[in-house]
């Protein structure tokens, strides 16, 4: 089973059943970035812990960086994204991830937000 967490920075977190975990912006950062119109996505095989930059993010109204949520090594990134950055806007919890994590330490995933306090927290922004 799949379970999907938030950080405060509006990056989405997906834990598949291989304990690999997926990364992309929720659906309110892409909302305030506007039209995305480049990416630059981490190297597969880097190293990331919590907090690092991980992907650079650029759209008309902003450039701005993507955290890494956790710890771990990069095992793939979503290429298509190179050539087609509005696939966030059109898909942002879906075909729209960036990169996918082996997690180094599996509790910081369960320290990440779960939909309800993530919701709740938007809520005031």
């Amino acid at each position: 089973m799949s379970e999907m967490r938030f950080s405060e920075d509006h990056e989405w977190a997906l834990r598949d059943e291989s304990n690999q975990v997926t990364i992309g912006i929720t659906d309110f950062a892409q909302e305030q970035l506007g039209e995305i119109v480049f990416i630059e996505l981490p190297e597969v095989g880097s190293t990331l812990s919590q907090g690092d930059e991980a992907a650079v993010i650029e759209s008309v109204k902003a450039a701005s960086e993507i955290k890494s949520p956790i710890s771990g090594e990069v095992v793939a990134v979503n290429e298509a994204l190179i050539d087609e950055p509005g696939e966030v806007n059109q898909a942002p919890l879906g075909e729209g991830w960036f990169y996918k994590l082996k997690p180094t330490d599996p509790t910081e995933f369960d320290s990440l937000m779960d939909s309800e306090r993530y919701q709740a927290m938007t809520a005031d922004q």
